[in-house]
């Protein structure tokens, strides 16, 4: 039974704390969850995240009440009905389209710093996982969202994309996959049309922004027994140093509580990201907005060079260079592999690039292969000198998993201190 403190105060605190533990909850994930002071602006970027998912919500709510996911309706609903009749629509549809497209920059961010830093190593191998699981969920989102305008990029990008699930017919790679008409099932008809539209409204609107909350919390959630790396990868004693902290020893300790001190300096960063944020929705809008998409979607008008948002153009570049066959299995071991990064990388240490070797010259090599890639997708195929860089980003793309796994089987520990 519940003990009731009738003296309480102040009264709405004290009936939330019988009820569901409030102060509890405060003091775990928030007053005494605690972040090594080893750490710099790019450990905000999950804040980050966070917050401009919360406004995609909150955009997308409002574009949602004039959409309509009908294939006669949908382009002037949104190009005309929204830009131009609803008062400051146009500036929802930025906002939302701003947002979609930055996003992406801000993952690819903070996936690259949890790399660089080893923030995916023993011990944190769920926190990268379930960071992973967000990445595609998100992608499915973008996805998702990038066909409901219906122009014409939106028809043939998805056409594209749901060709590529003809390797579930029984004629492909020698019926190893007997899925007979899976495209047709996907689609919901023999080409992308009403049932396609509607299907995709339904994941964009409701199923994957329930997955995208989910697997925020459970992110977290893996946060807070393993706790935040530090940009040395020093093994802290957090309840030593949160001891220090609450004696009053606060230079001695190497830990500072999340809020209300690495709070601020998160809201910090993100006034600094919204002021970015925000100039590029009301002056530079456009490059989160294709040119193509602004015509009606046309099945009997193919666009002359088809490709994906930017930030899917790096995988797309590991489809595009090989045979249909190989190029599936390709662009599949390009989805799957920063999943398995905790496991390929068998280096016993926890230490920025910087400091781990040949592991600094993969790091530089994977940021570069993949910039390349996408530079390429975005190039029609035509070029000869082109198309070779595009062959050989994706072949060293593949061959890096295998390269970590080499380099990292023989890499010395780093003695601390040392």
């Amino acid at each position: 039974m519940a003990h009731f403190d009738e003296n309480a105060k102040p009264f709405s605190e004290k009936w939330l704390d019988e009820r569901i533990g409030l102060n509890t909850l405060k003091r775990v994930l928030n007053t005494e969850y605690w972040i090594p002071k080893d750490i710099n602006f790019l450990w905000a970027m999950g804040m980050i995240l966070a917050a401009t998912f919360g406004i995609l919500l909150i955009s997308g709510i409002f574009l949602l009440m004039y959409y309509k996911p009908d294939t006669k309706l949908a382009f002037d609903s949104v190009n005309h009905t929204i830009m131009s009749e609803v008062g400051y629509g146009w500036l929802w549809r930025h906002i939302h389209g701003v947002g979609a497209s930055i996003v992406f920059l801000i993952i690819y961010i903070h996936m690259f710093t949890g790399i660089y830093y080893g923030s995916y190593k023993r011990g944190r191998e769920l926190i990268w996982l379930s960071g992973m699981g967000l990445f595609v969920a998100f992608s499915a989102e973008a996805f998702s969202g990038y066909m409901l305008p219906w122009g014409q990029m939106s028809y043939w990008a998805g056409m594209v994309i749901t060709n590529l699930f003809e390797g579930f017919s029984p004629d492909v790679a020698g019926g190893i996959f007997n899925f007979p008409g899976f495209v047709e099932w996907l689609r919901g008809d023999f080409v992308p049309g009403d049932a396609y539209l509607g299907r995709f409204f339904m994941l964009h609107v409701l199923l994957i922004p329930l997955a995208i909350i989910g697997l925020i919390v459970l992110h977290f959630g893996t946060l807070r027994l393993p706790h935040v790396n530090n940009q040395e990868g020093a093994d802290i004693d957090f309840e030593k140093s949160a001891a220090l902290w609450k004696e009053g020893k606060r230079k001695e300790s190497k830990v500072i509580p999340f809020s209300p001190v690495f709070l601020s300096k998160d809201i910090f960063v993100m006034g600094v990201y919204f002021i970015l944020f925000f100039y590029l929705v009301f002056y530079h809008f456009e490059f989160a907005m294709d040119p193509v998409n602004f015509d009606p979607a046309d099945g009997l008008k193919t666009p002359a060079h088809i490709y994906p948002e930017w930030y899917f153009l790096w995988s797309y570049e590991v489809l595009r260079p090989f045979s249909k066959d190989f190029g599936l299995i390709a662009f599949g071991i390009a989805q799957a592999a920063m999943f398995f990064l905790p496991f390929i990388d068998r280096s016993p240490n926890v230490a920025p690039a910087s400091q781990r070797g040949l592991f600094k010259i993969w790091f530089w090599v994977l940021l570069v292969d993949m910039i390349v890639l996408t530079a390429m997708g975005k190039l029609p195929p035509t070029n000869p000198t082109f198309a070779a860089i595009g062959w050989t980003a994706a072949v060293l793309f593949l061959l890096l998993g295998p390269i970590l796994f080499i380099i990292t089987k023989f890499e010395k520990k780093i003695e601390k201190g040392a």
